[in-house]
C-alpha cells in the first residue's frame, strides 16, 4: 500500500540572522531521515526561510524476533559497556528494557553522534561516553575509553538494527574485549509515493536533497527506479559523510556538497552554499 511520506511545508517565522534567513528563503529541500529523525532538522530549516519535503528513505520499526533483545535482558549486569549505534538503537532498547528492570549501575553507555547522546541523557544518564568531534565508528574507536588498555578484558554489548558496519566490534576484539551484538529494532525501505518526490523535481522547485544515510541512497535507487533516479541527477545532494558522498556520486548524481555531521554541520552546509 503506498503511503503519503512527504510534507510540503511553509516557512515558519523565527528569530535569525538576515544573512542566514535570506540563504534559504523560498528554498525547497528534501529532507530524507527516517521520519522519527526528521522533526528538529525540519524545523530549522522552516525556521531560516525553507521549505521541507519530507520524503524519508529509510523507514525503522522493532526488530521482527525479540528473543535476542528479551534474552540479554537479566544478563546485563554481565556486561562493562552498553553501545548504542544510533538514536533508534538506544530508544527501542530502552522502551524494551526499562520496563522490566533498572539499568544496572555498573553497566557504562557509549554512543556516537549527539542525536544519540541526546537520547540517552532524556532516559536519565548524565555520563555518556561518546566522540565530540566525528560522527562514526572511526571516531569511537579513536577515544581513550576505547584504546586496548581501556578495554582489553571487558565485556561489550552493541545495541544495533538488523547488520551494519563491523568496524567497531572488529577493533574491540582486536584490543581484547569480547563483543556481543543484540538488533533492537530493523530498518527497512519505506513504501513511499514517487510522486511526492519526482513532481515538484520536474517543476524545477526542489532545491537539494539531503541525505544522512549510504543505506538511504540504495533505498533511494530502489524506490525510483532508473528513470526516477535520472531526474533528480541535475539536483543538489547535501551528504553528510565521504561514505555517503561516494554512493550517492556511484548512483548518479553530479554535484555533491560533502558536510560536516550533525544538524549544525548540514544547517551551516546549506547557509554557506545558498548564501
Amino acid at each position: 500500500m503506498t503511503n503519503r511520506a512527504s510534507d510540503v511545508s511553509r516557512p515558519a517565522d523565527a528569530s535569525v540572522s538576515p544573512t542566514a534567513a535570506a540563504a534559504l528563503a523560498g528554498r525547497m529541500l528534501v529532507v530524507m531521515r527516517p521520519r522519527e529523525q526528521a522533526g528538529s532538522l525540519c524545523d530549522r530549516i522552516r525556521a531560516l526561510g525553507g521549505q521541507v519535503v519530507l520524503f524519508p528513505v529509510i523507514a525503522v520499526g522493532p526488530a521482527l524476533d525479540a528473543a535476542p533483545l528479551e534474552a540479554v535482558v537479566p544478563r546485563l549486569a554481565d556486561f562493562d559497556i552498553a553501545f548504542f549505534v544510533s538514536p533508534n538503537a538506544a530508544n527501542y532498547a530502552m522502551r524494551f528494557i526499562l520496563p522490566q528492570r533498572a539499568w544496572p549501575a555498573t553497566l557504562q553507555v557509549a554512543t556516537v553522534g549527539k542525536g544519540s547522546e541526546r537520547v540517552l541523557r532524556a532516559y536519565g544518564f548524565a555520563h555518556v561516553v561518546a566522540p565530540q568531534d566525528g560522527f562514526d565508528s572511526e571516531a569511537v574507536i579513536a577515544l581513550p575509553e576505547f584504546s586496548a588498555q581501556a578495554v582489553a578484558g571487558r565485556k561489550v554489548l552493541i545495541f544495533r538494527g538488523d547488520g551494519g558496519r563491523e568496524l567497531l566490534a572488529d577493533t574491540l576484539r582486536e584490543r581484547g574485549a569480547s563483543v556481543e551484538y543484540v538488533t533492537c529494532y530493523r530498518r527497512f525501505c519505506p513504501d513511499n509515493d514517487p510522486a511526492l518526490l519526482l513532481d515538484p523535481v520536474a517543476r524545477g522547485e526542489v532545491d537539494g536533497l539531503l541525505l544522512t544515510s549510504s543505506e538511504g541512497v540504495r533505498n533511494l535507487r530502489q524506490m525510483l527506479g532508473a528513470d526516477g533516479l535520472a531526474a533528480l541527477r541535475g539536483v543538489t545532494v547535501f551528504a553528510s559523510h565521504p561514505r555517503i558522498v561516494a554512493q550517492a556520486r556511484e548512483a548518479g548524481f553530479t554535484d555533491v556538497v560533502e558536510t560536516p555531521a550533525g544538524d549544525d554541520g548540514l544547517m551551516q552546509a546549506l547557509v554557506n552554499h545558498f548564501g
